[in-house]
């Protein structure tokens, strides 16, 4: 009897490989820190052998020095690129790198500064999937966006910091820390009010996951800080301050715009292509609402408002520990960056910086969707090229909505059975209630 054959040594590494890509074997956990650590080259040689480009730094620095100065009413501050347009929160950060840069004169300081912020922030990304149970092919897109780095080594914009402060939130939020998640979110939005894009979902997060009355205590626990960190200005000039770090009616220029380009400026700039954009925005969301978000509730938002507004609580004790269950780390991170994604998809205007919420959104949603991962590469590269594009054209711009609306409804169709019991146990369920 002749002895079995070996399996070829050449099948034998494929299937190593896939078994690693696909999480199966124990060497998928050195994937996250590889990355991570090469990455970290990655950074060190952009800021060595790529110039730096200066956009809003300087304004940036300008704008503090007068905070420094002494100045506390918002309409009064102002940069080379115009008035201050953010929250509080942001001065009070770019005051600590107006510190630690020799009032902004030490650039490559910052800029080692920022990469050290975009490696901490990428640990926090693959953290946030991994406890998502992404698999491990997916981790290689976060660290190949150009673009990417050089929002964060080479611009030095504050939305590296707001995008760091959703994650940390996201984090929080995975490992069932509500008041900390609560507390890192808010503190984002006193950055930059982008983050209002993924306030619904962290809402809806917050009120599954939590109790009810614990819910309410956290939103007004949010509300508070933004009010905190804003005192100082608020009691210079309130309306100043609410004018011009949330200025919702802020116009952007058509030729910065990397969306919607392809409409042509005449319509770009109607009040009628605006208002479509926020009818769509609010039609998507209540319907990512009522038929995604709320389904650990098992309860229709008419019911639950209904019982809200008649005074009692919307859940019983098991009812509220049965959604509560639900709201996993899966669930956590899909609604929040499907929430950030609709809210980009049917923004007027993108800037380039706005692909700091993007970037690390898109691989997950992607494979959430269960399209086939050579899919969510070609999805993920065609974007990426779609972002490089400077300045930006039709096409490259046709592309960018293009993928944000394909994103939106793939996240729409693989998403749609997350929070249905296991077949095991609805037979369960069943066999108990007829005996």
């Amino acid at each position: 009897m002749s002895a079995p054959k070996s399996t070829p040594i050449h099948q034998q590494a494929i299937r190593l490989a896939l078994d690693t890509a696909t999480g199966r074997n124990a060497l998928a956990k050195l994937i996250p820190p590889a990355l991570l650590l090469a990455d970290a080259l990655l950074c060190g040689l952009v800021i060595w052998k790529i110039p730096y480009t200066e956009i809003d730094w300087v304004a940036y620095m300008e704008q503090v020095a007068q905070f420094v100065s002494g100045e506390r009413d918002y309409t009064r501050i102002k940069g080379g690129t115009g008035p201050l347009v953010y929250p509080a929160a942001h001065v009070y950060i770019y005051t600590g790198l107006y510190n630690l840069t020799d009032k902004g004169a030490d650039i490559p300081l910052a800029q080692i500064l920022f990469a050290m912020l975009y490696i901490a922030n990428l640990a926090v990304v693959m953290a946030c999937y991994w406890k998502a149970k992404a698999p491990p092919y997916v981790f290689p897109l976060l660290i190949l966006s150009k673009r990417l780095h050089s929002i964060f080594v080479l611009r030095c914009f504050n939305d590296c910091f707001a995008v760091f402060f959703l994650w940390l939130a996201i984090f929080c939020l995975q490992r069932r820390s509500w008041q900390l998640g609560a507390l890192f979110y808010t503190w984002g939005l006193g950055i930059k009010m982008s983050l209002l894009l993924g306030l619904p979902a962290v809402g809806i997060v917050l009120f599954l996951g939590s109790d009810f009355a614990s819910s309410l205590q956290l939103a007004a626990m949010m509300g508070l800080v933004q009010v905190l960190i804003a005192v100082p200005f608020l009691a210079a000039n309130p309306l100043g301050y609410l004018g011009r770090a949330f200025e919702f009616s802020r116009q952007f220029f058509f030729k910065w715009t990397v969306n919607w380009r392809f409409v042509g400026e005449e319509v770009f700039l109607s009040k009628g292509f605006s208002l479509a954009l926020l009818g769509l925005h609010v039609l998507v969301l209540v319907g990512f609402i009522i038929h995604r978000w709320l389904k650990p509730a098992r309860k229709s938002l008419v019911q639950l408002a209904t019982t809200v507004l008649s005074g009692k609580p919307p859940f019983t004790a098991q009812e509220q520990k049965t959604a509560s269950r639900d709201v996993t780390p899966q669930y956590i991170l899909t609604s929040i960056l499907s929430a950030n994604v609709i809210g980009l998809l049917f923004a007027r205007s993108l800037h380039y910086q706005f692909y700091a919420y993007l970037a690390w959104s898109t691989p997950f949603l992607l494979w959430r969707s269960g399209v086939h991962p050579v899919l969510q590469y070609a999805i993920w590269v065609a974007q990426e090229w779609a972002w490089n594009v400077y300045p930006s054209t039709p096409a490259s711009s046709g592309v960018v909505v293009g993928i944000l609306a394909l994103t939106v409804a793939l996240v729409w169709w693989g998403d749609r059975d997350e929070t249905q019991p296991p077949p095991r146990a609805a037979a369960s369920k069943s066999k108990a209630a007829m005996q």
